[in-house]
């Protein structure tokens, strides 16, 4: 089952909607519980024997989700579902295909929550993502790697036992590991020790930081060794840290649509201006999804809203997906092959009209 409503209405413009439907995506910033479709939620509900007492329609109610408690729960319910290899394979294969192929994107690096799946070992987990991931690829092309998050508002000692857990069965696909949950909750300097255990181990590191201090950026680079930051709207608060990301060209997983109606890019009010503060101030951003169906979206309406917002065309919106080519955890051989891939296709997109001006009398 599909739906179609998106959470945050844009106008109708068949030129728009053909540029963004073309263009090419790289997504960074999208979790696979997050992803899981409201049939498929049914699905999964029937099979373990779960009542859950709504429709598919009434599952996702993405106003409630300005509420980030209420927004977890409803992941947390999520998560719970999916527990065996087959289901894992299921909701990894949507994912990349119907999910991520579909709308133009070429490689996807997926965040997995195993706190998110309770009672449901690391090992299983692995195994139905990693069938999902390689069907997905042999039916569409689409590449897809894996970090694994850090439920923050757990203790450092079990962030600890998990990065042992993906080292101890350490697979080429899983690159790397992130840090979610409620920043309020769980500050990142408590998980000092499970990041330094990730870099001995060769693991990439990136952390969320939706609503924390600019501050809270500093110490995911200077203390978790961060290679990039999800989210981290407030950056541009400081000028100093502002000005330091830009010259080491720290990038930025930014994602519209579930950050206007979480209200942690601004107001929630659709203008986006905060990604525009960033990506004025020279940052290296790039735009995903964060967990589609929960907030009415997809890798074309997210990139949508930013065409109508803020007026954003082809060559705009391209930039982005350039941005995370470069930010992306593959070699230089396979990034060089990736983009490779993004030029060809941006080539053929079609631009749309220039956004009217404003009269500025």
């Amino acid at each position: 089952m599909t739906l179609t409503v998106h959470s945050t209405p844009t106008p109708a413009d068949p030129a728009i909607d053909a540029m963004v439907a073309a263009l090419p995506k790289v997504s960074l910033h999208c979790h696979l519980i997050g992803s899981v479709a409201p049939g498929t939620v049914l699905d999964l509900a029937r099979k373990h024997g779960v009542r859950l007492g709504r429709s598919a329609e009434e599952l996702y109610e993405h106003g409630s989700y300005e509420d980030l408690g209420e927004f977890l729960r409803v992941l947390d319910v999520v998560g719970s579902l999916v527990r065996d290899p087959d289901d894992f394979a299921r909701v990894t294969y949507e994912s990349l295909t119907a999910g991520g192929a579909a709308h133009g994107v070429l490689h996807r690096e997926v965040h997995l929550s195993p706190p998110g799946h309770p009672g449901v070992p690391y090992p299983t987990i692995l195994e139905g993502v990693l069938a999902g991931a390689r069907d997905a690829e042999a039916d569409t092309g689409i590449q897809a790697r894996f970090l694994v998050g850090i439920c923050r508002e757990r203790s450092g000692a079990a962030a600890v036992e998990l990065v042992e857990q993906v080292v101890a069965h350490r697979v080429d696909e899983v690159l790397g590991i992130g840090l979610d949950y409620a920043e309020v909750n769980g500050p990142p300097g408590r998980f000092v020790e499970a990041y330094r255990l990730a870099a001995r181990s060769g693991l990439r590191r990136t952390a969320h930081s939706e609503s924390g201090p600019p501050d809270h950026v500093r110490v995911l680079l200077d203390e978790l060794g961060c290679s990039r930051v999800d989210h981290g709207y407030h950056v541009v608060d400081d000028p100093e840290l502002t000005a330091r990301c830009v010259e080491e060209r720290v990038p930025f997983t930014c994602t519209p649509v579930s950050s206007d109606i979480g209200r942690y890019s601004g107001s929630g009010d659709g203008s986006h201006r905060r990604i525009a503060e960033m990506v004025d101030a020279g940052l290296l951003v790039t735009i995903d999804s964060d967990d589609p169906p929960m907030f009415g979206t997809d890798p074309t309406h997210d990139h949508r809203v930013l065409a109508h917002a803020l007026g954003w065309r082809r060559d705009r919106l391209a930039d982005l997906t350039r941005n995370a080519v470069e930010a992306c955890w593959l070699d230089d051989t396979d990034k060089a092959a990736l983009l490779a891939r993004v030029e060809a296709q941006v080539a053929v997109t079609p631009d749309a009209p220039p956004a009217p001006q404003e009269d500025p009398a």
